[in-house]
């Protein structure tokens, strides 16, 4: 067992509570905090597709909404072949939220990649551009 196991587990485990009526791309995340607490979320669609949101933004205000800070890994699931990674909006959250962490892809056959924040966001916008 990989130290990220239980992270794609609940990932895998709050896909199924996606709302994905239009897309019925259906995505799961699960956020493991510094204090060994973990926060799934997965996507929420809405007919104008503006105002839904992702699965990783979900689990990170969630998190945030809860108190907690300080983040070490994040995992994301989808039924996809190919690995699919947060969408740019995301990246910028996970950036801002829980800086440079792994980030686990993985998919429902059980196909999994780490990357790190820095490789799939090589150049973030954060405070200190401010």
């Amino acid at each position: 067992m990989s130290d990220y196991d239980h992270l794609i587990a609940i990932a895998k485990q709050t896909r199924e509570n996606a709302h994905a009526p239009y897309s019925n791309f259906r995505v799961g995340a699960a956020l493991r905090a510094g204090s060994g607490r973990v926060f799934g979320g997965c996507n929420v669609e809405n007919a104008t597709y503006g105002l839904s949101i992702c699965a990783e933004r979900t689990a990170i205000f969630k998190a945030i909404s809860e108190g907690e800070r300080g983040f070490d890994a994040i995992s994301v699931v989808t039924d996809t072949d190919a690995l699919t990674p947060p969408c740019g909006a995301c990246r910028q959250i996970i950036w801002e939220f829980c800086g440079d962490v792994p980030v686990v892809l993985s998919n429902l056959k059980g196909k999994t990649e780490v990357l790190r924040m820095r490789d799939l966001f090589p150049k973030p916008f954060d405070a200190s551009n401010l």
